[in-house]
């Protein structure tokens, strides 16, 4: 089993999920008696206080794990260890590093935690900075397939106001996205509620009422940057919340998917990408330094976005420093 207790965060697209279900989309080995007698042992705590399986957690949360029996049995004394070239590709990533604060430029097509069929993920790259305390932690995450900005947290206290300023909306996030057509108006803000449905690999997040039990509110601000006709537009994304799925299922909810979105996209829109990639990319972060003053990080466009750059013309040139200047939150 892992060797030590572990205090991780509940990411902002986790708002509200079961105690559970969180411990089951880390360790999905895990079965529900296992997480019930931790739970009931008290062993697992959310911000210091016990908590049922079915109990509800909340962004920013402060989650004690503890030791959790691994999928696999290994020989005794035997435990996985990164090979030099996981160390080598782990530190490859590092766009910005100090004493506190680690950033990543997450490639597209890695996972950020491990699943079911997942065993190469950023989670389990950490360990190339060390274990215990040495070892950074996860604050927020990135689709599989979204390249661009990560930020980790060196220490549990970098990491609880590095989370704590996520939970509390207050770093602002700026995307870059290819989507097809030209939104109406050009830029603005989608106020639109969504839900999930499915699990795991068919988790979709779709438009819902307000009034549903499951709706979660999801508000994102967008902007123009370029246009290739009428054909496809250049956008920036700012989420003032953080859903999972948040700016795929928007742009796809006022028929603009970005492109080389299979799970989100429609016939035009597949038909349009091509052979693209997703064209998500998380540019830049701009949020409060845990040990004082501003912390701001890019990340260079990935070869996924360049593609697509290329194809209709697009250059990092056209987006001005502030895109979003004229653009102001709705509530």
């Amino acid at each position: 089993m892992s060797r030590e207790v572990q205090t991780l965060y509940v990411a902002e697209d986790e708002d509200g999920i079961r105690m559970d279900r969180w411990f089951k989309r880390r360790w999905p080995h895990l079965s529900n008696i296992q997480i019930q007698k931790m739970a009931r042992a008290g062993n697992i705590r959310v911000d210091g206080s016990r908590i049922k399986p079915e109990g509800r957690l909340t962004a920013g949360a402060a989650v004690r794990v503890p030791p959790i029996p691994e999928a696999i049995v290994r020989a005794p004394g035997e435990r996985e260890t990164l090979s030099q070239k996981d160390i080598d590709f782990a530190k490859s990533m590092v766009l910005y590093e100090d004493h506190m604060v680690i950033a990543l430029n997450k490639p597209a097509g890695l996972a950020v935690q491990g699943g079911t069929k997942t065993t190469k993920h950023v989670d389990r790259l950490l360990s190339a900075w060390g274990e215990g305390l040495d070892r950074p932690r996860l604050v927020h995450r990135l689709d599989r397939d979204t390249s661009g900005v990560l930020l980790l947290g060196k220490g549990p206290e970098a990491a609880k106001r590095l989370a704590g300023a996520f939970a509390r909306r207050q770093a602002k996030k700026t995307y870059w996205a290819i989507v097809i057509g030209n939104p109406k108006p050009g830029e603005g803000q989608i106020d639109m509620a969504l839900k999930k449905t499915g699990i795991n690999d068919f988790e979709m997040m779709r438009p819902a009422e307000r009034k549903d039990p499951n709706a979660e509110t999801a508000e994102t601000a967008y902007a123009t940057v370029s246009r290739a006709s009428h054909r496809a537009a250049f956008m920036a994304l700012r989420p003032f919340t953080g859903r999972t799925h948040q700016l795929r299922a928007h742009m796809a909810g006022i028929g603009h998917p970005i492109l080389g979105d299979h799970k989100y996209g429609d016939d035009k829109s597949r038909e349009l990408s091509g052979n693209l990639k997703l064209q998500l990319h998380a540019r830049r972060i701009e949020l409060d330094h845990p040990g004082g003053g501003k912390l701001i990080v890019e990340a260079p466009i990935s070869p996924e976005l360049r593609a697509g750059f290329e194809h209709f013309g697009f250059t990092e040139q056209d987006a001005d420093e502030d895109v979003f200047a004229n653009v102001k939150r709705i509530r």
